[in-house]
């Protein structure tokens, strides 16, 4: 009977659409990325409500410029990062965006332990790679640079595994009007709500920048609120984390990080004009991640200004005072098998995780 029940398992699971993503590496090799795009996830069993105390690791996601497409690193101090893939994308922008490429990853736990991974559908070389006729899918007189109105939507328990869906903020909400963008899109869960939340900037006229916000189906596979404003402060790359009983909003105004505080989620954010990060060049894409076992907070920033460009990195106790600890490979923070990561977002692995990542990628990692 056993034997039985496990061929018709068998054959069920083959039975369903599996997709596996593939990237070309700089020797020319064709390979797969190590991730497979499925129907439906399946919750695993036991699955614990995971706490501080079962953390271990630190996950990394970014982009490049160069393919348009998202990377995974992982870290067991938060300090050191190295790249799942040997420094090739994971997630593959021609593959899973309408524009043919992906950009301003964000990666979030939920409380059920899954991983809620959210992009930007956009490809600003679109017309250089061959994809499209124009430099941008709209005319830039009107919408402006990098003009696009999707956001792609991604889940798993295990980081191998993801559903996805490409999600047309314009189409399902028409009255939002003729929005010119919907860019980086992040995830948090909003208890009120008992829902996933996502956030995400919606820019008109080329030029009016504001964070909106819509809460997500189950599956995440789509936005099922319309988006409404979270605040009156002009801005974009909203993050938002919550910090005892407030919940912390950095973001961007004027190519530098700015920073506010509400004891609500989506709403009371007052503006301040101080900047936040240290750098003299422009900057972006902020991501507050804590220090496992510590009352230490990491702000990380995209410094798209310097050349080459890469990550920023401070720390605060209080968001009051931050101590700069520099860059990439210039600083306490490294970078192992890459270099030029662009507006990246960092999450929690348990032991568990880091050694069933490592295992699948085949990496030398302690």
């Amino acid at each position: 009977m056993k034997t039985k029940l496990y061929h018709i398992t068998l054959i069920l699971s083959c039975l369903l659409p599996v997709n596996h993503v593939y990237s070309q590496n700089a020797q020319g090799t064709t390979a797969p990325t190590g991730i497979e795009i499925v129907a439906q996830l399946e919750k695993p069993k036991n699955n614990p409500k995971l706490t501080e105390k079962d953390f271990a690791g630190y996950l990394l996601v970014y982009f490049k410029d160069q393919n348009q497409s998202a990377y995974m690193a992982i870290s067991c101090d938060g300090y050191t990062f190295t790249d799942v893939n040997g420094g090739n994308p994971v997630f593959i922008g021609s593959q899973l965006a309408e524009q043919k490429g992906v950009r301003d990853p964000h990666i979030a736990r939920g409380p059920d332990g899954a991983f809620y991974l959210a992009m930007t559908d956009l490809h600003i070389f679109g017309k250089r790679a061959g994809f499209r006729d124009t430099e941008f899918e709209r005319p830039a007189e009107k919408y402006g640079w990098g003009n696009n109105r999707a956001i792609v939507l991604m889940k798993s328990y295990d980081l191998i595994h993801w559903t996805h869906s490409d999600f047309r903020v314009d189409k399902a909400f028409p009255e939002l009007g003729d929005i010119d963008c919907s860019w980086a899109p992040e995830t948090i869960f909003d208890p009120a709500a008992g829902k996933m939340m996502v956030y995400f900037t919606i820019r008109y006229n080329n030029k009016e920048c504001h964070m909106y916000y819509s809460y997500t189906d189950d599956n995440f596979t789509k936005l099922e609120t319309s988006p409404r404003k979270i605040t009156e402060i002009g801005g974009l790359d909203g993050d938002i984390t919550k910090v005892g009983d407030q919940y912390q909003l950095f973001y961007v105004s004027g190519a530098k990080i700015l920073h506010s505080v509400s004891d609500k989620i989506n709403e009371g954010y007052k503006t301040d004009s101080t900047r936040i990060d240290p750098e003299k060049v422009a900057t972006e894409a902020p991501n507050l991640f804590k220090r496992l076992g510590t009352n230490t907070w990491v702000l990380m920033y995209d410094v798209y200004g310097a050349r080459p460009s890469n990550m920023g990195f401070s720390e605060t106790d209080d968001f009051v005072n931050y101590r700069n600890l520099g860059h990439f490979n210039e600083g306490v923070m490294k970078a192992t098998n890459f270099k030029s990561p662009k507006h990246g977002a960092v999450t929690y692995l348990t032991k568990k995780e880091l050694k069933a990542i490592a295992e699948h990628w085949k990496m030398d990692f302690k």
